[in-house]
């Protein structure tokens, strides 16, 4: 049962994190600004790094988004958490 409810959530939780870039990207342009920093600032070290570095480059923008993906889906898991405790707690002092 746990293993079913985890996968639901999971699913759920990457639909909507997805949902939300999507939103971002049409709607926040600090977003999109920093964004595109970004992809300049990597294709710089691309460019500038010798050519046996770029391997490791690559390697270390996968594990950070790697990283980021984890951090993204422990925060919303935990958004969700306090919000069903938040209304337990209610749903106790109104009673």
């Amino acid at each position: 049962m746990y293993n079913s409810l985890e996968v639901l959530l999971d699913s759920l939780i990457r639909n909507r994190i997805e949902a939300l870039y999507s939103d971002l990207l049409k709607n926040n342009t600090s977003y999109n600004q920093f964004s595109s920093e970004r992809n300049l600032y990597f294709k710089q070290l691309h460019e500038l790094l010798p050519q046996d570095m770029h391997k490791t480059l690559f390697l270390y923008d996968d594990a950070d988004l790697s990283v980021q993906t984890i951090l993204e889906r422990e925060i919303y898991l935990q958004g969700f958490k306090d919000a069903l405790q938040l209304h337990n707690e209610l749903n106790i002092t109104s009673n």
